[in-house]
């Protein structure tokens, strides 16, 4: 008697290591179904990982050289009263020295609003637009960048979907982007990227349109990506 319950004992014993084996296995499954469908996306992982890391030494990169450049800063300006030859040509240096450190700081802040955001938050975002007139009349360029902060585990893509809000003859009026191309542009939009990705499009106004404002919507095809919208002030600057 004792026998048969040692081994009903022992049968029960099997059969739950084999429902905890089945379970594992089960689990690990689905485990690497999850990372060929990652792989099958674009996301590599030893990649990504090399990738965000060659981004944070650029940014230790960049800090070193703008400590380097303060200290060339601050040694020319022990120099600089010498005679008054010296004093341009230090003052050129200086010039130059402070516009590269503005430079580098730019560059620092782009990169860090890829890795990690002063607003914590994740996603897409408008890192910059910026407007600049053309060499045609009428004529603008639109430099576009876009990034996605801090989640770089697959590439996101979609469209961006422009327009410019302003005056027409005293009433107001809407322009699409698509409405504005010049006759070789390309009306369509798209966008594929992990970390970042910039644009250069012209657009030329009609006559006595008046723009007041841009508005961006960066619409995301990729599942888990939130689209956004921003809308900018018409500012243009320099090229």
């Amino acid at each position: 008697m004792s026998n048969r319950s040692a081994l009903e004992q022992h049968a029960v014993i099997r059969m739950w290591l084999m429902r905890g084996a089945l379970a594992a296995l089960i689990l690990l499954g689905v485990y690497l179904l999850f990372e060929l469908g990652r792989i099958q996306a674009g996301y590599n992982t030893v990649e990504a990982a090399r990738e965000q890391s060659a981004l944070e030494a650029r940014i230790t990169g960049l800090e070193a050289e703008i400590v380097s450049l303060e200290e060339q800063i601050t040694l020319l300006e022990t120099h600089r009263d010498i005679d008054a030859q010296a004093y341009r040509s230090v003052e050129s240096s200086l010039t130059e020295l402070q516009s590269k450190i503005q430079e580098q700081r730019d560059a620092i802040a782009f990169y860090r609003g890829i890795v990690s955001p002063a607003d914590g938050n994740s996603g897409l975002k408008v890192q910059d637009l910026k407007l600049t007139r053309g060499k045609v009349e009428r004529s603008y360029t639109i430099r576009l960048v876009l990034v996605q902060a801090m989640q770089h585990d697959r590439k996101v893509s979609g469209e961006v979907v422009l327009h410019i809000d302003g005056e027409l003859d005293g009433a107001e009026r809407t322009y699409a982007y698509s409405e504005l191309v010049p006759a070789d542009g390309e009306p369509d939009w798209p966008f594929s990227f992990r970390y970042f990705q910039d644009f250069d499009r012209e657009v030329i106004l009609p006559d006595g349109f008046t723009p007041d404002r841009v508005t961006v919507e960066v619409v995301s095809r990729t599942r888990s990506v939130a689209s956004v919208e921003e809308s900018f002030s018409w500012v243009t600057s320099r090229s």
